[in-house]
Order: structure tokens, then sequence, then C-alpha cells
């Protein structure tokens, strides 16, 4: 297993972590299998989405933010980020990709992304590979 921090800048936000992501597979001497990209964090998640154009990740939060708004007069955590855990966990904290010689087989667009629901922070990101056919 590889770990990698990621340091966020905004309260919601996707880092696209592929370079990271590749390092570490790299690092593992990765062949072909299945890399689990994870987070421990209950106020983040991993996701798969597109790379090519950055209004999809401004859009992708806008709506998240709004289906899941900051302040709502039913939250009781005292933290002030309930939003932030319901995000996490509606996205999830973890991805499986397919890795065919050392390298991530994803689609001609997509990019894995670290999705930050309570930032800035600085935050963690483990990388497992399973060997396989």
């Amino acid at each position: 297993m590889e770990t990698f921090s990621v340091r966020t800048t905004a309260r919601n936000e996707l880092v696209n972590i592929d370079g990271a992501v590749s390092a570490a597979l790299e690092a593992m001497g990765a062949g072909d299998g299945v890399a689990t990209i994870f987070t421990p964090h209950t106020t983040a998640a991993i996701t798969i989405n597109e790379n090519a154009d950055p209004d999809v990740c401004r859009d992708w939060i806008e709506k998240l933010c709004r289906l899941v708004p900051q302040r709502e007069s039913y939250y009781r955590h005292n933290e002030g980020n309930s939003d932030s855990h319901v995000k996490s966990s509606l996205v999830g904290c973890s991805e499986q990709v397919i890795v065919r010689g050392g390298r991530m087989v994803l689609g001609t667009w997509q990019s894995v992304f670290f999705a930050e629901f309570d930032g800035p922070r600085a935050r963690q990101v483990h990388v497992a590979f399973t060997p396989g056919g």
C-alpha cells in the first residue's frame, strides 16, 4: 500500500489525483490487477468523473452543494459540518480501478478525483494494489 497527501484550498472542491495514484502504482510495481483508492476521512470522498472540461467539476460541486446545503435547521452535529458528512457518504470513500501493465484503465475523459467537503485541509489517500488477470 502507498499513501500520499492532498492539500485542498476550498471548502468543497475536486482535486485530480491521477498523477499521485499513478506514482503510487509505479512505486508498488503494479502490473495487471485492481487498484483500490481510499480516503480515511469522514468529510471527503473519492470519485471518477470527466477531466476534460473544468466546468464539469464546478457543476458537480454546485449541484451537490444545492442537494446537501451547508446549513439546515435540523442539523444537530455541533461542528457545523453535517453537510460534509452527508456528501462523503453519498459519494463514497473509495473507488476501484482496473490496472493493466501498471496503468489505470480509464475512459478517454475520465480521471480519479479527491472530493473535499470540509476544507481547506491536508488529507491522506491510500492506494492498494491487488494483482490478478
